[in-house]
């Protein structure tokens, strides 16, 4: 349902747009045209409602009517994009009016004969009669939607409260650990009310562990309770099986008495008044809910706890006011995965044979250390009492991550993960069952799914003042936050740059993606597509043995390809005239790309870390498209026509590459990333100022003069929305920006170094009040003063801060131990690097840097030596590691030794023993 909801959104701000001007088509079509975007509004209302029903709970003729209408919006949207491009002028696309008004009057240049408007005309005619069928369909599924909404099924997570404990394996650990969260220390009884939360992916464990602490220490209460939430909370229902819980003789027919929520709160509160209770509220999806049922816990009830458990990290951080307090799952260790499986497959006797040694530590790699996951594989393998053979085990092994939902004996496993797919919002299915294009445990880079998910039209606004990149942004950021995936590579900022999809959500989404025809993928498992009358839109090949039938994908708007040797010798891909992606990144056959002058529709072009040596001059008439990447190429210039590509966003080059002039024209640029400035003119540097639009910018310069660096600080200036801005200098002093420059008031990343390059002096535009939001700092000066790193200290955002101080690395000066006030707390920094820079712990003030968990300095040895030298670090209460670049010039060898004791002995001293290097 989602998949047709996905389809609709982006069509109905086109179709809006072919209305705005007066385009000579046929008074009827126009008059359809408005009636269809009407019955589109409706068919998503009703697709939004469906959505929120699980799939085997919906009439057959809903799930048909639904591929129906996502067919209508897909040819739809063809027939209207194949008329802009025919239209197309290359004109600013900025306004719609404006544009409109260009199209009409190239429409009556191209069509004086009438012939392809007559062609174009049809085809709206043909979807506007296709429209008014499905629209008498809508109307009856309305009703069933109702109807259907009200089923239920059985909720398989009501296993997990009825676990023996002496069936889990490694959950003791885990158990206790909670426990002393939540009952820790002599006194805590004498604590006031006290509320921890676990928060963890689907199938981790959370409510078995819930249900065991609860279990271990309800006999330390005055009364207790255990209440589901689920998705869809009726929360009458749920306070009063907390008042059920807590006393069933005295609530006995709760359920029968009709009762508002206040009143119910109101009875809780009364209840609980001078009692210790525990209570855990299971499986909470939504932070307004919490907020409500919380109502009726009073802090004043000493030693009173509750536990929470959630999917979602930012409904755990709502429970609790302390990150303290959060218990995160983590997936179970090899060796307590292993004892678990085995326990299932081998019973008693524990031991698994020989034989099977090797496929068993293959199965528990692909589970991922989820009990879910390994109990349910294990009890496939051992069904019946009676241990499968070898080559069963291989072929479920084979089958994991590809089509293993399709066994009926998963279903349960598949059930508890479709909770948390069906809880997203209807925008966010798309873009997670999206995924299912990615090879498991493939890394996928944040920035390169959020422009593929603009380029396929899952981000979209009607807003003209919205960022689109900004919008998916947040989508990925939700992902995250519900578990959906699994974050990896995660910045000094705590943003996660990339991420992978954990098998067994793989699986499900793979399986989802093919159910919705959304995604046809190639691989080893499956080399065939499916159905011969379902039309690909959307490939994904991952093995280069595949053939591959084209005669079906003359509606593909999506290809990406993992393997080498298929572009060319299989795929012939210049027959895709409607394809919008194509993703070729890191296909090293690939050298030839001149037919992607003929892809007109083209809104993403990936040719990272291919052999391309050249782009067609056809390039220039891609006026869709939005992203190019050319990093890793062989690509040596640029074709001029590129500076034609008015609607590009983001354009990744590389620093030898030359751009040709005209780069100002392209005014949509968001991010200009690896732009080398060699022998480049001034002119080029004074079109920069004219990409207003700018948010990140690389660029890489061989040195630079007065004139070129002035030239490139009034260009810089013009970029009012830039929050990225990193200059390589390859050598020489950096004489811009000028002091009196006015950062951009949207910066959080500067970088301004490289090579033998510095600035003679921390410029006065670097201050709390010129960059309020900046996070992350590289620079170099030369000589650095403890009044610059005062000044750095009380930046208030800056949580990455990188400075060398290039005056000690020609040894033309000794390091310095700066002295800082209280008044350089360092509030938000987490890493610090000081580069020839004697800033040891102690130079930074009692109560300074209180997240600091990474620290770098120099120390030379002959310090040590100084009266009353001081290396300790305990006032420092974050920090986890500790980097020295010990200096031994002018130092005994004895000098030395002591100097990397002493720094031992701080760290050794320190709470937290963080790790120690030396350099």
């Amino acid at each position: 349902m989602e998949i047709a909801m996905g389809a609709i959104g982006p069509l109905l701000p086109k179709l809006r747009e072919l209305l705005m001007g007066e385009l000579t088509m046929e008074k009827k079509v126009r008059k359809g045209i408005e009636s269809l975007v009407t019955e589109l509004k409706l068919m998503h209302a009703v697709l939004s409602k469906v959505a929120k029903v699980p799939a085997d709970q919906l009439d057959e003729g809903v799930k048909i009517w639904a591929g129906n209408v996502k067919e209508l919006s897909y040819q739809m949207e063809d027939i209207v994009d194949a008329f802009m491009v025919r239209v197309e002028d290359g004109g600013e696309p900025a306004n719609p009016k404006n544009r409109v008004k260009k199209i009409v009057k190239k429409v009556k240049k191209l069509f004086k004969n009438g012939k392809d408007l007559h062609r174009i005309s049809d085809a709206l005619e043909e979807v506007v009669v296709q429209a008014k069928q499905l629209a008498e369909l809508r109307q009856r599924y309305e009703q069933e939607t109702r109807d259907t909404s009200s089923n239920t099924s059985v909720d398989p997570r009501m296993v997990a409260l009825y676990t023996d404990v002496t069936e889990l394996v490694g959950i003791e650990e885990t158990r206790d650990q909670l426990i002393n969260m939540l009952i820790g220390g002599d006194d805590w009884s004498k604590h006031p009310l006290k509320t921890v939360s676990i928060v963890g992916f689907g199938g981790l464990g959370k409510t078995t562990l819930a249900r065991a602490a609860y279990d271990k220490i309800k006999l330390n209460f005055d009364c207790g309770a255990f209440v589901s939430v689920s998705q869809n909370p009726n929360i009458k229902k749920i306070l009063k099986s907390i008042l059920f819980e807590l006393d069933k003789v005295k609530y006995a027919d709760i359920y029968n008495v009709e009762r508002e929520e206040t009143h119910l709160i109101d009875e809780l509160i009364e209840f609980l008044h001078e009692k210790r209770y525990l209570i855990i509220i299971d499986d909470i999806w939504d932070k307004e809910v919490w907020k409500l049922i919380k109502c009726a816990f009073s802090k004043k009830s000493p030693g009173s706890r509750l536990i929470t458990t959630t999917r979602v990290i930012s409904v755990s951080e709502a429970c609790c006011p302390s990150r303290d307090d959060i218990y995160k799952m983590k997936p179970l260790s090899n060796d307590v995965s292993r004892t678990l499986f085995c326990k299932r497959v081998f019973s008693d006797d524990k031991v698994c044979p020989q034989e099977l040694v090797q496929v068993t530590e293959d199965i528990l790699k692909k589970c991922g250390g989820i009990p879910l996951a390994i109990i349910t594989i294990a009890s496939l393998l051992a069904s019946n009492d009676q241990i499968k053979t070898k080559d069963q085990w291989y072929a479920l092994l084979n089958s994991i991550g590809r089509g293993l939902t399709e066994d009926r004996s998963v279903e349960e496993m598949k059930k508890i993960l479709l909770f948390s797919y069906y809880d997203l919002p209807s925008y966010l299915k798309p873009c997670l069952l999206y995924l299912s294009i990615f090879p498991e445990d493939h890394e996928i880079r944040r920035d390169r799914l959020i422009w593929r998910w603009i380029s396929e039209g899952f981000v979209y606004s009607e807003k003209k003042d919205i960022s689109l990149y900004e919008l998916g942004d947040s989508y990925f950021n939700e992902l995250v936050n519900r578990n959906m995936i699994q974050p990896i590579d995660i910045g000094y900022d705590e943003k996660v740059n990339a991420c992978r999809v954990h098998d067994m959500v793989l699986d499900l989404i793979c399986s989802l993606s093919s159910e919705e025809n959304f995604v046809t993928i190639l691989d080893d498992t499956r080399r065939k597509m499916g159905n011969s009358e379902i039309k690909v839109r959307r490939l994904s090949i991952q093995n280069s043995k595949i053939d591959v039938d084209t005669t079906r994908m003359e509606h593909m708007r999506s290809v990406t390809v993992f393997s080498d040797n298929v572009v060319g010798k299989v795929l012939d891909i210049s027959k895709f005239e409607v394809l919008r992606v194509l993703d070729l990144e890191g296909c090293k056959d690939v050298s030839d790309v001149r037919y992607v002058g003929n892809l007109l529709h083209l809104r993403y072009l990936g040719l990272r870390n291919t052999h391309v040596k050249d782009l067609p001059m056809e390039i220039g008439k891609l006026q869709f498209l939005l992203t190019l990447d050319l990093r890793g190429t062989k690509i040596k210039v640029l074709p001029s026509s590129v500076v034609q590509l008015r609607r590009l966003m983001c354009l990744y080059v590389g620093h030898v590459m030359k751009l040709p002039s005209g780069i100002g024209n392209l005014t949509s640029l968001e991010v200009l990333d690896e732009l080398g400035l060699c022998e480049v003119d001034l002119d080029f540097v004074k079109e920069l100022g004219h990409l207003t639009k700018l948010r990140v910018l690389r660029l890489y310069l061989d040195g630079l003069d007065e004139s070129l660096g002035k030239a490139l600080e009034e260009s810089i200036g013009h970029m009012d929305k830039l929050n990225s801005l990193s200059v390589y200098v390859d050598r020489g002093l950096i004489n811009v920006p000028s002091e009196d420059w006015v950062p951009p008031p949207q910066l959080r990343r500067l970088v301004f170094q490289s090579g033998q390059s510095w600035f003679e002096k921390l410029p006065s535009w670097i201050s709390p009040s010129s960059l309020p939001l900046l996070s992350y700092l590289e620079i170099t000066v030369f000589e650095v003063r403890s009044e610059a790193i005062q000044l750095l200290g009380t930046l208030p955002a800056l949580v990455y801060l990188k400075i060398w101080d290039y005056s000690v690395f020609p040894e033309a000066h000794e390091v310095e131990a700066p002295v800082l006030s209280s008044g350089a707390l360092f509030p938000c920094a987490t890493e610090c690097r000081f580069y020839g820079i004697g800033a040891v712990p102690s130079t930074f003030p009692q109560g300074a840097a209180p997240r600091l968990k990474h620290l770098r300095f120099a120390l030379p040895a002959k310090w040590v030596s100084r009266e009353s030298f001081d290396l300790g670090m305990r006032h420092l209460p974050s920090l986890e590691r500790v980097e020295v670049d010990v200096i031994k010039k002018g130092a005994t060898s004895q000098e030395v030794d002591e100097a990397e004791a002493a720094v031992r002995a701080a760290a050794d001293d320190h709470p937290n023993r963080p790790v120690l290097r030396f350099r």
